[in-house]
């Protein structure tokens, strides 16, 4: 079976926030098919949408998987709901944990449920700084283009990396 590296995009606002990433970085690692390869530092940032929430807590997650792509979204889906998620129709509002794959190799792809590379990973600094840190400096991101260029034309935006 094919390995392939992802990246998983970790975000939480509510319910102790470290301790919601801290623990899905537990339950990703115990997937069957999954081995963690690297875990970002930990970062705040102000909520995307509604300002009337919690700042959020970051991180970016790289693993090695043999899991088909929507096998590993459905796998963290049920984490999310493990931790208390809940799905709403409200886009960006406040949330004990959402799991995102932003990267899955070098493939592109455009499901119903699942678009990779994320969509909005491009513009977002809560994913570029941690991804950065983790991640090949020249990484191509299908698409969108080398993670250095990104970064370099992506504002912190608040972002602050946690101690």
């Amino acid at each position: 079976m094919n390995k392939i590296t992802a990246y998983i995009g970790l975000g939480s606002n509510l319910a102790t926030p470290k301790t919601q990433l801290l623990a899905a970085r537990e339950a990703i690692n115990a997937l069957e098919g999954v081995s963690e390869q690297a875990f970002s530092s930990l970062y705040s940032s102000p909520p995307m949408g509604p300002q009337d929430q919690p700042d959020y807590v970051n991180a970016v997650m790289a693993i090695e998987t043999t899991l088909p792509a929507i096998t590993l979204l459905r796998n963290l889906q049920q984490i999310e709901l493990a931790q208390g998620r809940e799905r709403k129709d409200e886009r960006w509002g406040a949330r004990t944990l959402d799991l995102d794959i932003i990267l899955y190799g070098e493939q592109l792809i455009n499901e119903t449920d699942l678009i990779v590379p994320h969509y909005g990973m491009a513009t977002r600094a809560f994913v570029l700084y941690p991804l950065a840190e983790i991640a090949p400096f020249d990484l191509m991101i299908p698409e969108k283009g080398r993670l250095d260029d990104l970064l370099a034309a992506c504002p912190l935006d608040g972002l602050v990396k946690l101690k």
